[in-house]
């Protein structure tokens, strides 16, 4: 799972990642409103990422991740 600042960058790496990986299922998306808060402006964009044959490295998540300010959190 990557978290992302915001939903234009999720938008933009969920589809870079399935062009640079070649996944098989398009990364999901989804709103993580930050406890307590209600404004989509607080809110992180969460990636998940299906690799059940573990085809993408932990390091070259987090690097992907950085690309967009972001970081990878294991679920």
């Amino acid at each position: 799972m990557l978290v992302l600042p915001d939903r234009d960058a999720a938008e933009e790496a969920a589809e870079a990642l399935a062009d640079r990986y070649e996944l098989d299922e398009e990364p999901q998306l989804v709103r993580d409103a930050l406890a307590g808060e209600d404004d989509a402006e607080d809110a992180q964009w969460l990636l998940v990422v299906e690799d059940p044959d573990g085809r993408l490295s932990p390091v070259e998540l987090d690097d992907f991740a950085a690309e967009w300010d972001g970081w990878r959190e294991e679920p």
